[in-house]
């Protein structure tokens, strides 16, 4: 008898461990934090429709290189020297690129795309070095990597550009990095689904976190008063609620739906629920953290355009990101997000011109009651799901 209670057949070898997240991994997502905090600034420095859009663009550029490494790590053990050395010269490379996103579509734009297009070289030399010994993987991989490469140095060219132009190129490249996988197929590759979603769980983790950072940004050089402090509490709560409707269920379900399947769905499915949809969670967590920030530094004032739509808009983004998640995982409608999303949104103009502290508040209420609803109402499939990953 394993030590997990089932039975192992006289003579057979137990089944390997499912892999972890390792330390390597985790050490090298600080320098993804570090990315958000920037894509954060960027945002905060010029409250605008433009710049709002030249934000979206930066952090869909950051989170496409980190999902490349995110199934690079899938597939490639850390434990050796030349893959950790690479790793730590890819985090190198995004720690310059890091520090010139603030004004990544100003005076530091090549220096972000040099930097860019290395983060992208050395994933693909990596990877292709680490998979020669799996046929199916390295061909695979070498079917994408001349996609990666080339919208990698279409950001490098869009440095000699500026304005319209310039975000035109940014457009384009993303366009075909994000489209890469469904043109260069999806099979080959073999997704280890703890290891995948545990990735995917730790990120969420960080972009969550930099509400919180957002919470303390916005109050620095400020009197901590009983304003400050009602708006920190009802940022966190909204946070918690962000949390909670992950990580209560969310993603024990969809891991285990990753690992029901097998060979080319579970990396389609890799690919749509993992790659493509936590994109939009990760942006909706971004946004609502500038809301965050303007609103603590100002929660006497209404947050108008912008700030509204970042603030309201965030969680809107969030939990439309969950319903598509659950409909791709399980092929069924999260109606209650759904409708508090479509809530939140109607809501926009309420926050608009109601004070910032109110709207965070009227916020802060509605996502609690989201979770409160659902903690109730599934109460018995919650704890039959959570005990079944327990056991």
């Amino acid at each position: 008898m394993s030590g997990d209670g089932a039975a192992v057949p006289e003579g057979a070898a137990p089944a390997a461990p499912e892999p972890r997240v390792t330390v390597l991994e985790l050490f090298f997502d600080l320098v993804f934090v570090f990315a958000l905090t920037q894509v954060t600034l960027l945002l905060a420095e010029d409250v605008s429709w433009a710049n709002l859009a030249r934000g979206v663009l930066v952090l869909a550029a950051l989170w496409w290189a980190w999902v490349g490494y995110a199934w690079l790590t899938n597939e490639v053990p850390t434990d050796e020297d030349v893959p950790r050395l690479m790793l730590f010269t890819a985090m190198g490379a995004m720690l310059v690129a890091s520090l010139a996103v603030p004004d990544a579509f100003g005076d530091d734009a090549l220096v972000f795309g040099v930097a860019y297009f290395a983060v992208r070289a050395i994933q693909v030399g990596l990877f292709l070095i680490a998979s020669r010994g799996d046929p199916e993987v390295h061909a695979a991989f070498a079917r994408l990597a001349p996609f990666l490469l080339f919208s990698s140095a279409l950001l490098v060219g869009a440095a000699f550009l500026d304005g319209v132009p310039q975000g035109a190129v940014w457009a384009l490249a993303l366009l075909l990095d994000f489209g890469s996988p469904l043109l260069a197929g999806n099979e080959g590759y073999r997704i280890s689904a703890g290891h995948f979603a545990e990735r995917h769980g730790l990120i969420m983790i960080i972009a969550l976190g930099e509400s919180i950072v957002a919470i303390g940004v916005g109050a620095a050089g400020l009197d901590v008063d009983a304003g400050v402090v009602v708006a920190a509490l009802l940022a966190l709560a909204v946070v918690a609620a962000m949390w909670w409707a992950y990580f209560d269920v969310v993603a024990i379900a969809a891991e285990r739906r990753l690992t029901r399947a097998t060979g080319g769905e579970r990396s389609r499915l890799a690919r749509d629920a993992y790659s493509y949809l936590h994109f939009p969670m990760v942006a909706g967590i971004v946004l609502f953290a500038l809301g965050v920030k303007k609103t603590i530094a100002h929660v006497g004032d209404p947050l108008h355009g912008v700030g509204a739509v970042a603030l309201y808009g965030g969680v809107a983004l969030y939990l439309l990101a969950h319903v598509a998640f659950r409909l791709r995982n399980m092929r069924t409608l999260n109606r209650q997000r759904l409708v508090t999303a479509a809530v939140v949104v109607a809501l926009l103009p309420v926050a608009a011109t109601a004070p910032a502290l109110a709207a965070l508040g009227l916020l802060a209420a509605l996502c609690v009651a989201l979770i409160a609803y659902e903690a109730l109402r599934f109460a018995e499939a919650r704890r039959r799901l959570r005990a079944a990953h327990a056991g």
